[in-house]
This record gives structure tokens, C-alpha cells and sequence, in this order.
């Protein structure tokens, strides 16, 4: 399991804060930017990498933030697709159920 990609995607996301926008979704885009971090983190810290458990934790919350991305302002856009792409790496180490 090659944790390269995902260690260099999680870098960048992490060297980059929190964007400044105003929504009404800014609650539940905090609270998916914090469960997908805490898969990142786990499957970096793990050897097993990520459990059935959170493999499906991590699918709901990128069904989520792809409907919650489109109505971003643009200036935020781009920190919220780069965390999308970080869970759609990690959905690529799982084995195929």
C-alpha cells in the first residue's frame, strides 16, 4: 500500500488553513473536513490502513461535501475539492468488497 500520494495530498491540505467564506453549510463542511482528517490521519498512522468502518463513513461524507462543493464561493472552491480528492485517495487504498 503506497501511502506516498496521500501523505504529499495531506501535506498540502494541511500547509493550507481554513478558507473565509460565509455560508450556511459552513457547520457541516467544518464537520466533514474533520472526519475525512481523521481518516487521513488514522490511515497514516495505521499499517491495517482504513477499517470497513470508516471506509463507509468516508464515502458518506464525500457524498456530502460533492453536493456541498458546487455551491461554494469560488475563492473556497479549491480547498474543499482538494479535500474531496484526499478522500477519494484514501477510497482507492480499500480493498474491493
Amino acid at each position: 500500500m503506497n501511502r506516498s500520494p496521500i501523505a504529499s495530498a495531506w501535506e498540502a491540505h494541511c500547509g493550507d488553513g481554513w478558507p473565509q467564506f460565509a455560508s450556511p453549510n459552513q457547520g457541516q463542511l467544518m464537520t466533514l473536513d474533520t472526519v475525512i482528517s481523521g481518516c487521513v490521519v488514522f490511515f497514516l498512522d495505521s499499517p491495517e490502513g482504513l477499517d470497513p468502518q470508516r471506509i463507509t463513513i468516508l464515502k458518506d461524507c464525500l457524498s456530502d461535501l460533492e453536493g456541498l462543493t458546487e455551491e461554494l464561493e469560488p475563492d473556497c472552491r479549491p480547498y474543499f475539492l482538494r479535500l474531496r480528492r484526499l478522500g477519494e485517495l484514501l477510497l482507492a487504498t480499500a480493498p474491493a468488497s
